[in-house]
């Protein structure tokens, strides 16, 4: 969990009174008190979730809007593709795409996702959201250098989010409304759900196929009780949602990703369109492409520590023949596949998959193996029919 600062009040999202009645161990995180875990205890709702559908309170979450004056995505598309190396003028109605914040010199300031409204009256408005420890933050980067005729500005409506994830969860979503049920991975649209107005995209942090719901605060309760009154649906806590993204190999911000590392030593090139390649004009990309030409120094890769004992966040990892090459930047047990699991950046000469490699854990040198990432095959659904 993330350090908080002493003696600043800790903010509350508009569900904390569920998460009390439900029992949960609420926590500090990004300045907010959010349920780490229910009585089911972190295992279950990990299994829970890869089995059924697990309901997330994801509201610490920032969302904005970038808006255009002139109403256009041209206009919109463009301002935003000066800050991220993703096609944001490409991105076509009822669809969202994953960026990152770049600095100059090509590192993360944020990582986030990006939806463009199936409304075309809503054509000059993006939908942003980012990183609850980062939002303020990204304000000031983005409002900052934005283009003449643009504006950035939080979202004033939609300031809940839920995030409904498993493979039960298009049934589950289907009782509510079956056009947003129908959604493919990537794709949103605006809808109700048990009588409230919401923003629904088909997307997640979990590997699993899944929603998330973003509505106004007031009606963030009623939403959450009518979805967790399904038998299938149980509420799911920070610790389950971490180890839940660690085995679909997906970068938390802080930890895997930071200003220093760059989207291709991530992992993260798959993001960066082939016109953004070529055409360039974004922060770092003089750095950002040389590294997709010529391979970067270092890269982040999956580690399969051997025994039982998990290989924790700075844990340094060396080569086979005991050769400094990298550091541990997540791990864990992996509830799925019953053995620890780990991320972490090593020299690009040690990246390959199943490369010997050991790990310095409590003065103990450990035998371990690079893995492919993720541990646990994503299960998105990508042809899923579109609502008219």
């Amino acid at each position: 969990m993330s350090a908080e600062t002493p003696d600043v009040p800790l903010k509350r999202t508009p569900l904390h009174s569920q998460h009390v009645a439900a029992g949960a161990k609420l926590v500090p995180f990004a300045g907010y008190e959010m349920p780490v875990q229910y009585p089911l205890g972190v295992l279950k709702e990990h299994l829970w979730t890869r089995e059924k559908a697990g309901l997330f309170d994801v509201s610490h979450m920032g969302q904005l809007f970038l808006v255009a004056e002139d109403g256009t995505h041209e206009t919109v598309a463009r301002a935003l593709e000066a800050l991220v190396p993703a096609d944001i003028v490409g991105l076509a109605r009822g669809q969202q795409r994953y960026t990152q914040l770049l600095n100059d010199d090509g590192g993360i300031i944020d990582d986030l996702i990006v939806a463009r409204s199936r409304q075309p009256s809503h054509d000059g408005w993006l939908h942003l959201v980012v990183n609850a420890a980062r939002t303020d933050q990204d304000m000031a980067h983005i409002s900052a250098r934005l283009a003449v005729g643009v504006r950035l500005e939080p979202s004033r409506e939609f300031t809940a989010l839920l995030a409904l994830q498993g493979p039960a969860a298009r049934q589950v979503l289907g009782q509510f409304q079956p056009d947003a049920a129908m959604l493919g991975f990537l794709h949103t649209m605006e809808t109700t759900i048990a009588g409230a107005r919401a923003h629904v995209t088909c997307s997640g942090y979990t590997g699993e196929d899944g929603f998330e719901i973003s509505l106004a605060a007031e009606a963030a309760s009623g939403v959450w009780d009518a979805l967790s009154a399904h038998d299938a649906v149980q509420p799911i806590g920070l610790g389950a949602r971490d180890s839940l993204r660690l085995e679909a190999g997906l970068c938390l911000y802080g930890h895997d990703i930071d200003e220093t590392t760059s989207p291709v030593e991530a992992s993260l090139a798959w993001s960066i369109g082939k016109r953004r390649r070529e055409a360039g004009g974004f922060p770092g990309a003089h750095r950002v492409l040389r590294e997709i030409a010529q391979g970067p120094s270092r890269r982040r890769v999956g580690i399969r520590p051997e025994g039982r004992a998990p290989a924790r966040e700075g844990t340094q990892i060396l080569s086979a023949a005991g050769e400094p090459i990298g550091v541990v930047t997540s791990g864990g047990f992996g509830p799925s596949v019953s053995v620890p699991v780990a991320m972490g950046y090593v020299a690009a000469g040690h990246a390959g998959a199943d490369t010997e490699v050991q790990l310095l854990v409590r003065g103990k040198l450990l035998a371990a193996r690079v893995a492919r990432l993720p541990f646990v095959p994503h299960r998105y659904v990508r042809t899923a029919a579109q609502p008219g």
